[in-house]
């Protein structure tokens, strides 16, 4: 049997990107706009009503129904948003050791 990730923490970072941390210890940036197709996602492009998730049963969930699963979450690259606050970490850390 293969890994099916948990997700156990998440937090909105801005827009719709959500910090998810999984059960392994995988953190990762994740722009969930990349699932908004079909009329069911469409109350999710209202930042009010997507700032509404929660987690349940080890993934994302909104109250209208809508989940994407785990694995689809663990597999999806990161928002460009985290690669670049890991660029600005390492470049201030550069900066401190000089």
């Amino acid at each position: 049997m293969s890994y099916l990730p948990q997700v156990v923490r998440a937090r909105h970072i801005g827009e719709f990107i959500i910090s998810t941390r999984f059960d392994d210890g995988t953190e990762k940036y994740i722009d969930i706009s990349q699932w908004f197709k079909g009329p069911v996602f469409e109350p999710l492009k209202d930042r009010k009503f997507f700032k509404k998730f929660f987690i349940e049963a080890g993934t994302l969930a909104w109250p209208n129904g809508v989940d994407i699963a785990p694995e689809a979450l663990y597999a999806a690259r990161e928002s460009t948003k985290k690669r670049h606050n890991k660029r600005m970490e390492r470049t201030r850390k550069t900066r401190r050791s000089s």
